[in-house]
């Protein structure tokens, strides 16, 4: 029987839903439970591993001792934290590629929302006394340009079109069988850019796509749309979409992904003074942070599990080259 290696620390729950689930596929062994002596045999044993975050899982010295894995399941959406360079090349990654696009959709609709309905402003004017009922905008009829359209785009699309709003998607293959009024790739992006009122952001962070909007590609955009970003904070130029948002007021974002987030929690430091800012809408890297949904990521990272050992197709497959 194949050895599953789980190398991050798991509750009781997920513990016994991981050796149910898989108890047909493979052995399922914990990290945790292994003795220190132990630990380089059971590592080189592994013919799959399912992973967090492997910089802080693994040491350093361990990461050629999985050069026998036949897969590396990460639990996390992005795997742009990982050591790539220094995992065997025999061992395939993928990523937990949909997992956490429902309720990353949800918060994603409800930062435009409280941008279009001037939520935040109203609310603090209120609290002064001040009764501002001027208008506020609707969202039919707008387009929405969505960079990275897998599973966190397309759950944001649903959402958008059950609200009148009109989807231009990009993606690798320019292709989807969603409903959508434009499918392109990275090549198609001005023109995404210069026509979209809301620019939502879901695309992974890769040797292409970091810096990915910068000065000149904010400049496409309209002076009074709004840009999400639920990704990665290095996709967007830090200071490119500072001096955007600080020169044209109208022009809205909406952040959660920041370009220097502290781990676990802690003391949040910017570089620029975003949140000063009137037209700026920020929550702390928590879109997807919601009851249960680490037993959502799990259940996904273990189907995909089974799909790789019955040979079968899977999802989030990682091409290295885009992080070399």
């Amino acid at each position: 029987m194949p050895e599953i290696l789980v190398t991050y620390p798991v509750d009781k729950k997920i513990r016994n839903y991981l050796i149910d689930t898989l108890v047909a596929s493979g052995d399922v062994t914990f990290l945790t439970d292994i003795p220190k002596e132990r630990r380089t045999s059971e590592i080189s044993a592994a013919d799959v591993l399912m992973a967090w975050n492997l910089k802080r899982e693994l040491k350093p010295s361990e990461l050629p001792l999985i050069s026998n894995a036949r897969l590396l399941q990460v639990l996390s959406a992005g795997v742009d934290h990982l050591p790539i360079s220094k995992i065997p090349l025999s061992v395939t990654i993928a990523s937990n590629a949909g997992a956490y696009g429902e309720p990353m959709a949800e918060h994603v609709v409800a930062m435009i929302l409280a941008i279009y309905k001037n939520l935040l402003d109203r609310h603090n004017k209120l609290v002064k006394g001040v009764f501002d009922q001027s208008q506020n905008r609707r969202l039919e009829g707008c387009s929405c340009a969505i960079l990275g359209f897998g599973g966190i785009g397309k759950a944001c699309a649903r959402r958008l079109h059950c609200l009148g709003v009109k989807i231009f998607a990009l993606n690798t293959s320019g292709k989807t069988n969603d409903p959508v009024e434009f499918v392109g790739t990275i090549k198609d992006l001005e023109y995404v850019l210069r026509l979209a009122d809301i620019v939502i952001v879901s695309i992974p962070l890769t040797k292409t796509t970091r810096n990915l909007i910068g000065s000149t590609e904010l400049g496409w955009m309209k002076d009074n749309a709004t840009i999400v970003n639920v990704a990665r904070g290095d996709i967007i130029n830090e200071k490119a979409l500072y001096e955007k948002l600080k020169t044209y007021r109208g022009f809205n974002a909406a952040i959660d992904t920041w370009w220097a987030e502290p781990f676990g929690g802690g003391r949040f430091h910017q570089r620029y003074p975003f949140l000063k800012l009137p037209n700026v809408l920020g929550s702390p890297h928590d879109s997807g942070n919601v009851p249960e949904i680490m037993s959502v990521a799990v259940t996904y990272a273990a189907e995909n599990v089974k799909r790789f050992l019955k040979g079968e197709q899977i999802s989030g497959l990682v091409n290295r080259s885009d992080y070399a």
